[in-house]
């Protein structure tokens, strides 16, 4: 149960209503579907980035009913490049589910939370944002403005840390004016409080902010142990025929889940084997400059093979594949590496 008020709180939300972020698109005629929309996409990912992403998807699928009519493909196709595209799976199972058991947005925070890709804290945001329920949250931006304000000197990953750190955003958020604290919060966190260069001298809570007076604020938040990222090495096929690259989709789970890449080998495959492998003539195999591609937890240093066919014996091989018609606009997402090796090709043509 949150206060009705709170000291730290009405700091928060004087510092809101004078430099507070009220303009983002998501802001303006607010609805439970686009606050969600807006905090799924701002997961681990920065508000620039985000806002023509927002635009694009809210033009194509304005309401929750119509994203839940909507393809994968659709919906993945409007997300490419946004990253981590789990979220985009999870979004359009969540309005299915939605629109089929609840017949609408739910307002009730356990059912909000029981939907895929929700936690605790994009469920509190969802509620408080839009209904002015009264919910804590924790998202990145949250943890550290308490890490540095309580000098929290532990990895704010760990359960211990975590759990803390739940209890301490109940205790400073207050129940009254709810929207506009927690959205100072993150603002504070994203604007003011940021991982490098904080600017402290603006902050409302520097009075009283203990990073600030036992001079942490450059060593908090504590950061992840790190680890060496393990590098992997794969070959990308790009087969081209009269200016079409065979492309497959990806199964839903796993990396690239649900997005159409180019074929792939873990080795170089010589023409004899790439023509038995895929029922094709070759003329011409030519080796592109290697690029890597950073994941969460590894490298992927690929290596694109283009590959120009003179004929194709049999064109596809099972549904999954297609004939992508390069130059063309996709009707489906695609990973990132296979869109920059067909911009290179596109290029050359």
């Amino acid at each position: 149960m949150l206060a009705n008020k709170t000291e730290f709180g009405d700091q928060v939300i004087a510092w809101y209503h004078q430099h507070g972020r009220k303009h983002l698109p998501w802001q303006q005629n607010k609805t439970l579907y686009t606050t969600w929309l807006s905090e799924v996409m701002l997961q681990q990912t920065q508000v620039t980035t985000v806002i023509p992403y927002f635009e694009r998807f809210t033009t194509r699928f304005p309401t929750l009913e119509a994203l839940a009519k909507a393809e994968e493909d659709e919906v993945l196709q409007l997300w490419t490049g946004l990253g981590y595209y789990a979220r985009a799976r999870n979004l359009l199972k969540a309005a299915k589910t939605m629109i089929s058991e609840h017949k609408g947005f739910p307002e009730n925070f356990d059912q909000v939370l029981a939907l895929p890709g929700i936690g605790r804290s994009t469920a509190g945001a969802i509620l408080s944002l839009t209904l002015k329920q009264a919910y804590p949250i924790l998202d990145g931006n949250v943890k550290r403005v308490l890490c540095r304000y309580f000098a929290i000197q532990t990895w704010s990953g760990e359960k211990k840390t975590q759990d803390k750190l739940w209890q301490l955003s109940e205790q400073v958020t207050p129940a009254q004016d709810i929207e506009y604290f927690n959205q100072a919060m993150m603002d504070l966190g994203a604007g003011i409080c940021s991982r490098s260069k904080p600017k402290c001298s603006l902050c409302p809570l520097v009075n009283s902010c203990q990073a600030y007076k036992k001079e942490l604020t450059k060593q908090l938040p504590i950061s992840k142990p790190k680890k060496d990222k393990p590098v992997k090495q794969t070959y990308m096929l790009a087969l081209n025929y009269k200016q079409s690259v065979l492309l497959a989709k990806r199964p839903s789970s796993g990396i690239w889940g649900g997005l159409y890449t180019l074929p792939e080998s873990d080795r170089k495959l010589n023409e004899a084997e790439i023509e038995q492998l895929f029922s094709v003539k070759v003329s011409k195999v030519i080796e592109k400059p290697e690029f890597r591609h950073t994941f969460t937890h590894f490298h992927l240093d690929v290596t694109p093979i283009e590959i120009e066919v003179k004929q194709v014996i049999s064109s596809i091989r099972d549904t999954s594949e297609v004939w992508f018609q390069l130059k063309s606009d996709a009707e489906f997402g695609m990973s990132v590496p296979t869109q920059k090796i067909l911009n290179l090709i596109s290029e050359q043509l």
